[in-house]
């Protein structure tokens, strides 16, 4: 009984990358040595090309929400418009670590302790900063449409509060992200395997890693989630007394933005719960479902990587303001050719103007 108590102890204070990076390399210690390898080999095949797909994609809708925000005169007009700019500095931070991963993937992780803690925190402020950002983007959208007169005497402070809001999201994503700077680390195990882990000290009876798991499901997915559902709710309440078709479908472009990260988060955070309750009270048993569980986690998290090439095209796609500002600024730089030999007027200041309630939601 003490030898079973001193083996699960072991295996949930050094946590792989497979229960935070989904690594698919889980350390797991039962009676008998578990056989990972096959783990290993799915993400060594399945992990370089979705992540090479998610920068590829990533960099292109990114930077292009860049160079609409940089370019376009007076863009940067609304609360929004500062978040989504914020927002996509974030994705693009994000994504310069996945090519460490796809080499982690494919050959173990050979960049030492220093770009361990690096790259699993930036993972963490990424999400963290998102969550945040996607929920102030719904309490300004609150107060744009719910609140109109209110949002209208207010617009500059409203835009000077934007740029404090934003500095605290980052600020606070960071300390949030203190745990991967003070636990990750590369280690090596038994059979010259080399990750980058999360190894939690002053862990005893795992109360270290549970408070991590929940403060990270608490603060970067229920409250923020919480937050959307309210102040969407009450927007859907009060467009639909109004009679506005371009409301309506403003609010179907804001909604498909917010509810892609959630149904990209939702999997991952449904990981870490498992995961917290495994921490507290053990439910996997044999190696068979170790192994089922660390290609679940790496499936899941892929699927939370995405939310960062997939807002962009979001933008370019639906939204009709920014089609058009892109498309000037092909004319701008001679991509496209004008029937008219203009640029065709003036451009559109913002993404999501706040003069009138109608384009409150219009990209």
């Amino acid at each position: 009984m003490k030898n079973m108590t001193d083996t699960l102890a072991t295996f949930f204070t050094t946590v792989t990358p497979t229960d935070d990076y989904g690594s698919g390399s889980g350390d797991y210690d039962f009676d008998s040595p578990c056989d990972k390898s096959m783990v290993r080999r799915f993400r060594m095949y399945y992990e370089p090309p979705l992540y090479l797909l998610i920068v590829i994609l990533g960099f292109t809708g990114n930077l292009l929400v860049l160079w609409i925000y940089t370019n376009v005169k007076n863009r940067l007009k609304t609360m929004t418009d500062v978040y989504l700019l914020n927002l996509a500095l974030a994705d693009l931070f994000f994504l310069c670590t996945l090519p460490l991963w796809a080499v982690d993937a494919m050959k173990g992780w050979a960049f030492g302790t220093a770009l361990c803690k690096g790259t699993s925190a930036l993972y963490k402020i990424n999400f963290f900063s998102s969550m945040f950002l996607l929920t102030c983007i719904s309490v300004d959208r609150y107060i744009s449409i719910v609140q109109s007169t209110k949002a209208q005497n207010s617009k500059e402070l409203r835009l000077a509060c934007s740029k404090v809001v934003c500095v605290f999201v980052w600020l606070l994503a960071t300390i949030l992200s203190i745990p991967e700077f003070l636990f990750a680390q590369a280690k090596v195990d038994s059979e010259d395997n080399h990750f980058c882990t999360m190894v939690y000290w002053n862990n005893e009876n795992n109360h270290t890693k549970i408070l991590v798991l929940s403060l990270q499901i608490c603060m970067g997915f229920c409250i923020p989630l919480l937050v959307m559902i309210y102040c969407y709710s009450v927007i859907i309440r009060t467009l639909l007394k109004a009679k506005n078709f371009e409301k309506h479908k403003a609010l179907r472009v804001i909604l498909a933005v917010v509810m892609v990260f959630i149904l990209s988060q939702l999997p991952y955070n449904s990981m870490l719960v498992v995961e917290a309750t495994q921490a507290a009270n053990t439910t996997i048993t044999n190696c068979a479902e170790a192994r089922g569980f660390d290609i679940a986690s790496q499936i899941m998290k892929s699927v939370a990587y995405m939310h960062s090439c997939l807002n962009p095209f979001l933008y370019a796609f639906i939204g009709v303001r920014f089609r058009k500002d892109l498309k000037r600024l092909y004319r701008k730089y001679g991509c496209m050719t004008s029937k008219s030999g203009k640029h065709g007027g003036p451009l559109r200041s913002s993404v999501m103007s706040d003069t009138e309630s109608t384009m409150a939601f219009s990209l």
